[in-house]
């Protein structure tokens, strides 16, 4: 499994809009892609701002170029991201998943 991550910021008046963006644009632009296992959008304050983290998982490096294309270190924008975002990452990062830490046995 592959854990995608990409970090952007708004500001702070923007964080609320920029979500209801990201669940209309990006998360099921993600979930829709065969092979995308789930996405998720995190969220912080950062000085005056807010931070994003868009954090997916998925299959293999092939279904993220059947999202992303090529190069897959290629940042996905959208139509409205310049409305919104006052600082980005174009580049994604790209881990893969060697462990995960699930409920204790016998809970």
């Amino acid at each position: 499994m592959i854990a995608r991550i990409w970090r952007g910021w708004t500001s702070e008046a923007d964080g609320n809009a920029y979500v209801d963006y990201l669940e209309q644009t990006g998360i099921p632009g993600y979930r829709a892609t065969p092979g995308n296992l789930d996405a998720f959008i995190l969220r912080r304050a950062d000085a005056d701002r807010i931070e994003f983290l868009t954090v997916s998982y998925w299959e293999s490096l092939d279904s993220i170029k059947a999202f992303a294309g090529a190069p897959i270190e290629r940042a996905v924008f959208y139509p409205e991201d310049d409305r919104f975002l006052v600082d980005r990452e174009t580049v994604v990062r790209h881990f893969e998943l060697v462990t995960t830490c699930g409920a204790p046995q016998g809970s």
